[in-house]
């Protein structure tokens, strides 16, 4: 059993909540989650906290210790369980609950599509599009710590935190069109939908890959069309929870070689406020919840 000390709220809370499932999954997913309201009423799929109880046949963990990962659902609740052998790991001594809270569902969806997914392999270019959103900074500092060339496409006001994020070169998207390129990428990852594989096919390299975070059965078919007439592909998939996993990402918060990135943190009280600033898609990093009574607080500086 894990007292909650913070969660993070995700674009998955967001759609499940609102019901804002893209394209032909809109119908599946009112049947899964709820027709006319949800059907789970406590969100959260990540949680970072201290345990308080664990069963005798727990060996891994002990009451105090600082954990940190995924439960799947109820992260938004004071107190949750969770098997020993689930999506869940010590938290680093380096690292706050709030900025733990905010790692798992970006730096696991960034691993697995770029890792599993697009293979990336040391010196290929990489656009990482919605770089600084919840995803995307994770997307970049996993991308060049697998040797890649990364360009991140944002805003101009989050140039400077991609820099800090170890982004090679930035595209402000409102200034440019960063679909207008020939043959300059190995690899396209779009972490918040806002291209698809017919406007960016000129973008990649002739055997270049579209990664789309989110997809539908448009892109079903165009990837199941591409895998059989060779050259520039698109790649989807949906990334798991796996400890091993977690622990790949814990032993990088302890060394420093992956830094989380939180947005705002917000007291459970202001729990539809960090719903409103999620569904904006524009903000730095993850927003994060409290389970507290304590008044927002901004978090550090993203720069």
């Amino acid at each position: 059993m894990i007292k909650v000390v913070a969660s993070s709220v995700t674009t998955a809370d967001w759609r499940m909540r609102a019901a804002e499932f893209p394209g032909v999954l809109a119908v599946p997913g009112r049947l899964m989650f709820g027709l006319f309201r949800p059907r789970n009423k406590i969100l959260g799929g990540v949680f970072a906290g201290k345990v308080v109880e664990a069963g005798q046949d727990v060996d891994g963990f002990a009451p105090g210790d600082r954990v940190f990962g995924v439960s799947g659902k109820g992260a938004h609740a004071e107190f949750l369980t969770i098997a020993q052998d689930g999506a869940v790991v010590h938290t680093p001594d380096t690292i706050t609950d709030e900025e733990a809270a905010a790692t798992p569902f970006g730096a696991l969806s960034a691993l697995v599509f770029l890792r599993d997914f697009a293979r990336i392999t040391p010196g290929q270019s990489v656009l990482i599009v919605g770089a600084s959103g919840g995803v995307g900074s994770y997307a970049v500092q996993i991308a060049k710590r697998m040797g890649a060339h990364v360009t991140g496409v944002a805003s101009a006001a989050n140039h400077l935190l991609l820099r800090n994020l170890g982004a090679d070169e930035m595209i402000d998207y409102r200034a440019e069109d960063f679909t207008d390129a020939t043959n300059r990428y190995d690899v396209v990852f779009d972490t918040v939908g806002a291209t698809d594989f017919k406007s960016i096919r000129g973008a990649l390299k002739p055997k270049g890959q579209f990664i789309p975070l989110n997809f539908g059965m448009k892109e079903l078919w165009q990837a199941l069309w591409a895998r059989f007439h060779g050259g520039r592909r698109i790649r989807i998939g949906v990334s798991g929870d796996r400890r091993e996993d977690m622990q790949l990402l814990a032993g990088w918060l302890s060394a420093g070689d992956l830094r989380a990135v939180v947005d705002t943190v917000y007291p459970m009280a202001d729990f539809a406020e960090a719903h409103s600033a999620v569904e904006t898609r524009h903000r730095k990093g993850t927003v994060v919840l409290r389970m507290s009574s304590t008044e927002a607080k901004p978090a550090a500086p993203a720069a």
